[in-house]
Formats: C-alpha cells, sequence, structure tokens
C-alpha cells in the first residue's frame, strides 16, 4: 500500500507541475481533465502527508524520552506519542477506504424507476410517497429533479414513475436504494384498522452517454400519441408523447412531460440507453461471483431491502440490519444516516475482501 501511495504522491507532484505549464493553461479540455485527476489525488495526498508527519512525531517523541529526566514532561511527551498512534490508525483506516477501486459511475446522474407492486392502490400511495421522499433528498443534496414519465391512478398514487436526478455523486448513493420496498400500515380505506403489507419496486440506473452504449436506430420503432393528464393546453390536443420500443430487449419507454415530441424522443432515448446499459452492468456483476456476493451496492432487483412500518414508527434496513424510529423525518427525505450506514458497510466488505486476497 505505502508503494503504492508513494507513486501517488510523485503522480500528485507531476499533475501540478503540467497544470501551471502554458501548454496546459491554453488547452481548456486538458486542464480541466488535469484538476478533476488532481481533486480525485488530493484526499489521499493530504491523509499520507499526514500519516508520515505522525510518524515523524512519533520517533522524535521516542528520541525526547531517552534525554528527558523531568517526570511531568515525559509523561506529556507519552501522551503525545499514544495521541499520535491513534491517529495513525485512523489514517491507515481512511486511506485503505480512499484507495477502494472507484465505481466509475459513481459521478454519473441517475433514472430511478419506481414501481407499485403488491397492495393495488395502497402500493401506488407509497410508490408515490417514496418517489417524494428521493425528491426531498435530492434538494437536501442539491440536486436537480426531473420528471421523465408518471402513470397515476387518481387518487394520489403511482402506478409507476420515472424520474432524473441530476448532481455530482448522484450515483454514488442512490445505487443503495434499488430493490423491493415494504410498507405496513392502516390504510384510508380499511375499516377494520387491519395493518396491511404493499411493496414498490425501485430501480436506480447510471445515465449512459452515447460513448457507453450505442442504439442502433433499426432497433427502435417509435409510435406518437397524444398525451394525457396535466400538462397545459397541448395535452390532448396534438401527438407530442413519444412511446419507443427497443425491439432486441423489448424495452418500452413512454414520455409525454413535454410539450414536444422532440423533447419526449430524447428523453426516452436516454431512458432507453441506462437500461441498457444497466443491463450489462448487472450482466457484468453475475458473471464476477466475488463481486455479486457483496451486493450492498448494488443489491437484487427482487430482493427486498427496506421495511416501512407506521405503526411502530420505524424503518428497517435488512441488508444491514439497521432500524430507525424516525420514519416521518426518512419519509421527509433525511436519508443520510441510512445510506451513509449502508456505505460504510459495504466499504468494510470490500477492505474484508482486499484483506483475503
Amino acid at each position: 500500500m505505502f508503494d503504492r501511495l508513494e507513486d501517488l504522491i510523485k503522480k500528485y507532484e507531476e499533475l501540478q507541475r503540467q497544470l501551471i505549464s502554458p501548454e496546459t493553461l491554453a488547452d481548456t479540455a486538458v486542464f480541466q481533465r488535469l484538476m478533476r485527476r488532481q481533486a480525485e489525488l488530493a484526499p489521499i495526498v493530504e491523509a499520507y502527508l499526514e500519516y508520515k508527519e505522525k510518524q515523524r512525531s512519533i520517533e522524535e517523541g521516542l528520541q525526547m524520552l531517552e534525554s528527558e529526566n523531568d517526570e511531568e514532561m515525559r509523561e506529556m511527551i507519552k501522551e503525545e506519542i499514544n495521541d499520535a498512534k491513534k491517529r495513525i490508525l485512523e489514517i491507515e483506516t481512511g486511506l485503505k477506504i480512499l484507495l477502494l477501486p472507484k465505481d466509475p459511475n459513481d459521478d454519473k446522474n441517475v433514472f430511478v424507476e419506481i414501481r407499485a407492486g403488491a397492495g393495488g392502490d395502497e402500493a401506488a400511495l407509497f410508490a408515490a410517497q417514496l418517489y417524494r421522499m428521493y425528491v426531498h433528498y435530492a434538494e437536501m443534496n442539491r440536486w436537480k429533479t426531473e420528471l421523465v414519465s408518471v402513470n397515476e391512478n387518481g387518487i394520489g398514487g403511482m402506478k409507476e414513475v420515472v424520474f432524473m436526478i441530476s448532481g455530482k455523486g448522484a450515483y454514488s448513493k442512490m445505487k443503495y436504494e434499488s430493490g423491493v420496498h415494504r410498507v405496513q400500515r392502516v390504510p384510508e380505506t380499511e375499516s377494520g384498522g387491519r395493518i396491511h403489507t404493499s411493496t414498490a419496486t425501485v430501480a436506480v440506473m447510471p445515465e449512459a452517454e452515447e460513448v457507453d452504449i450505442e442504439i442502433d436506430p433499426a432497433d427502435c420503432r417509435i409510435d406518437v400519441f397524444r398525451a394525457s393528464g396535466n400538462g397545459g393546453q397541448c395535452v390532448n390536443t396534438t401527438d407530442s408523447a413519444v412511446r419507443l420500443t427497443h425491439i432486441p430487449t423489448g424495452i418500452v419507454i413512454s414520455c409525454q412531460d413535454e410539450k414536444s415530441q422532440l423533447k419526449n424522443k430524447d428523453k426516452a432515448m436516454k431512458v432507453l440507453r441506462s437500461r441498457l446499459y444497466d443491463l450489462e452492468l448487472r450482466k457484468k456483476q453475475e458473471e464476477e461471483a466475488a463481486q455479486r456476493r457483496g451486493q450492498i451496492g448494488t443489491g437484487d432487483r427482487s430482493e427486498k431491502i427496506r421495511t416501512y412500518n407506521f405503526p411502530q414508527g420505524r424503518v428497517t434496513d435488512h441488508r444491514i440490519k439497521l432500524t430507525l424510529y424516525k420514519i416521518d423525518s426518512i419519509l421527509n427525505g433525511e436519508l443520510t444516516e441510512l445510506i451513509d450506514s449502508l456505505i460504510a458497510a459495504d466499504q468494510a466488505e470490500k477492505l474484508a475482501g482486499m484483506e483475503k486476497q
């Protein structure tokens, strides 16, 4: 690990030299690329430099102990040495995490699909609640959300909703939300006060660029139709809605949020590209047995990952066996504690895997 860290320091210093060279300053694209790389390396370099500084402090402290006779001063030196040793252990753990292979999709925007599962209208109401939860979470992270398509049930529920979240690191956090979400509560329509269990499925996909996935236009069938629901004067008057069918996979994307047929087609194509990219990612993960065993980060979509129990006011994430008694704040978008815990568990699994190798 330390040989690698020394190499990274050399690379970091070389990047700093390149960034101030006239050739780099004259090329905006190269300058931005080098700046991004420098920003990635900076936390690692800073942590390693602190590690080396703490090591020097310990060595100097041990030398001082050999020549120091004053007992009070010796105790102070020993305390400083112990503090430096504790900090070194913390830095080592942090460096191991920083050196873990980075998911190339972590900084990408995401498409989120929420579908009502078992439970009829109650499942659709829960799906709508999950949608609002993620919109609030995005706002807290200063990310932007954009609705792509929605199929409502007329009583405030959503049978299906697709939306985009744009912002740095969106996939790095939202990827932990893929899977089956279960709700346990007494529906408003239930006169007997019985608790019902309903489900909704969440799929989180990194936005794919054209360089990630190339789509042959001949493989796509595009149908246009009149949009329905809220959307202004153009609704029900022009054929602005688009249904895109990818013939090889049978994937169908409908988009009617925009008034322009061209914009709806563009949105539908972006969703299709991301779905196909997601299929490739999952195929690769299935082929890599070791990666498949650690499924905290990329859980099986058929796996029940979380339960929202209203009578007890709790939310339980089954992957890490974490229960929080703050259902109202979580459904209001305060997901940070949950997602940070999932990230920590995922990192711990990966670190354990590296140590076994």
